[in-house]
């Protein structure tokens, strides 16, 4: 089951933590993989972890806020069957605290980014007979998360991106869906408390773990594994959902 056997498929932000999870584990399913990654050296690793194990993955140097390089990037791989919107950058700071800038600089990455690249992936996935598209959209999409409005913002558009694009293209048989984790044991989140609570690492570490109601952060592998089946064949009759993946954060943390 959830074989990806003679599939392609794109991954936004495919070098490090969700995304690299997403890339490594389609690949083994069978998946040909083409990581889109702003940064390189990140994209490489990951490429040459997959190659090690002998699957196939390819990496693009793209930056996804930028139209005509998502275009050029998506024309070199022509053939896709699996499009996955996962590349995203985080947001400390209320509405009246975020700067034009701040605002400017999420909505170019993580809504115009995930719109770029299905403007350019969606005619191929037409041509190609139908297929899948996964967001990552986050539980800030559903619940009033503290200091994450811009981040809040776009990952509520996320959501209601999905919906339109699940709607629009159900006769050219291509399913739309998104996830919404909770926190994700990342680099990311290593690098954000080593950065802000310096010496307070694993006091911190453990802080932020209680916030999910299991008690403890995800692994970007729990987060790959729901992604994977609702990529799969065998998720053929899901579009138009979103799947909360947050150990209980939306429905038991209150």
């Amino acid at each position: 089951m959830f074989k990806l056997t003679n599939k392609v498929a794109v991954i936004t932000g495919g070098g490090s933590g969700i995304g690299k999870a997403m890339s490594i584990l389609f690949a083994a399913q069978g998946a040909e993989v083409h990581i889109i990654e702003v940064n390189s050296e990140a994209a490489i690793d990951t490429v040459n972890e997959i190659v090690a194990k002998n699957g196939k993955a390819t990496r693009h140097t793209c930056d996804i806020s930028n139209q005509l390089q998502v275009i050029e990037t998506f024309s070199a791989i022509k053939n896709i069957n699996i499009l996955i919107n996962n590349a995203g950058i985080a947001h400390i700071g209320r509405a009246d605290t975020t700067s034009e800038a701040d605002f400017d600089r999420i909505y170019n990455v993580n809504i115009k980014g995930a719109y770029n690249c299905l403007f350019a992936g969606i005619p191929l996935l037409k041509a190609n007979g139908g297929g899948v598209i996964l967001n990552t959209a986050s539980i800030a999409a559903h619940v009033g998360i503290t200091d994450r409005f811009a981040y809040s913002t776009s990952k509520g558009a996320i959501h209601a991106m999905t919906l339109s694009v699940a709607r629009d293209y159900l006769a050219e048989n291509i399913r739309c869906n998104c996830i919404s984790p909770a926190r994700v044991h990342t680099p990311f989140v290593d690098g954000f408390i080593s950065k802000n609570y310096a010496g307070q690492e694993a006091e911190i570490f453990e802080k932020l773990s209680k916030t999910q109601p299991i008690g403890r952060m995800a692994q970007p592998v729990e987060i790959a594994t729901l992604a994977l089946y609702l990529c799969s064949d065998e998720a053929g009759f899901i579009t138009g959902c979103d799947y909360p993946i947050d150990g209980g954060f939306i429905t038991l943390n209150n």
